[in-house]
């Protein structure tokens, strides 16, 4: 109880601590104005978050298209799929990921995956922006999202499996039919802290994705060249700007990390919320 009493407190700490830092600007500028504005001139006192915003977004759910597919697929094959000595090695190398820092992910995709992506044609694309970006979270979150959906499908009564293998359904039709709509809010729940993981990523961010403060948007007619426009994040804001912030623009910067905290806070409750229904 008391480690429990520990770590709320120390949570509770750092969202005082954040709020009191952010109230000046808050009170000053306003949090609708700062999280409709689109322009940043800390200069010029504009504090605009919604460019920052869009492009943690987009970032997130271009990691979320590229990784949630491998990720449940690493997880049925570990847990159905994998013979007993495959499992042994794809399982410790899948939870090396975990471990890696997110600078080395950050290089990697500096010296290898932005001049590759710097190879589509498209007026103004520099191998910086949200694909890149979204490769390496897709990378990142891959332990994560893996590793509870395993335990989800592996959560799911034999029973349920024998049954359907008994009614005469091959093993990947128990799969598909059976076991993963039992282990579905499991899954959910893997997928929705994997985002959680890919918001809050800051280093990795920084090194890809161009830190250039506008909204993302087309670099031609396809709109799918989105994906190959800068951007920045709300973690990449702070990280850049806090070393030489002061006054109300150091205000702003910690007003953007109370608009992360509370993004984060609704995708932990929503991952617990998918956890206690299918606890139910």
């Amino acid at each position: 109880m008391a480690s429990a009493l520990v770590s709320i407190f120390i949570v509770f700490l750092i969202g005082v601590f954040t709020l009191r830092e952010a109230w000046p600007a808050l009170q000053r500028i306003g949090p609708l104005e700062m999280l409709a504005g689109q322009v940043w001139r800390p200069g010029q006192e504009q504090f605009g978050l919604l460019a920052m915003v869009a492009g943690s977004i987009w970032a997130a759910i271009g990691a979320m298209v590229l990784g949630v597919p491998l990720a449940v697929g690493g997880a049925i094959f570990l847990a159905e799929v994998a013979p007993p000595r495959m499992r042994d090695i794809v399982r410790p190398a899948v939870e090396l990921l975990a471990g890696i820092p997110s600078v080395v992910y950050g290089l990697f995709g500096m010296v290898v995956l932005v001049p590759l992506v710097r190879q589509i044609p498209a007026p103004g694309n520099t191998g910086f922006g949200l694909l890149a970006a979204s490769i390496v979270l897709a990378v990142m979150i891959l332990p994560t999202i893996t590793n509870i959906a395993e335990d989800a499908i592996r959560a799911v009564p034999r029973e349920y499996k024998e049954g359907s293998l008994a009614l005469g359904a091959t093993h990947w039709q128990t799969i598909m039919g059976v076991i993963l709509p039992a282990a579905r809010s499991g899954i959910v729940a893997a997928i929705i802290l994997g985002i959680g993981r890919a918001v809050g990523e800051t280093m990795a961010m920084i090194m890809v994705i161009g830190n250039s403060i506008i909204m993302p948007r087309p670099l031609n007619y396809n709109p799918l060249t989105i994906l190959l426009s800068q951007a920045r994040t709300l973690t990449g804001n702070i990280a850049v700007e806090i070393s030489y912030a002061t006054g109300i623009h150091e205000s702003a910067l910690f007003a953007t990390g109370v608009v992360l905290f509370v993004l984060i806070m609704i995708i932990n409750s929503a991952a617990h919320l998918v956890i206690s229904r299918r606890g139910e």
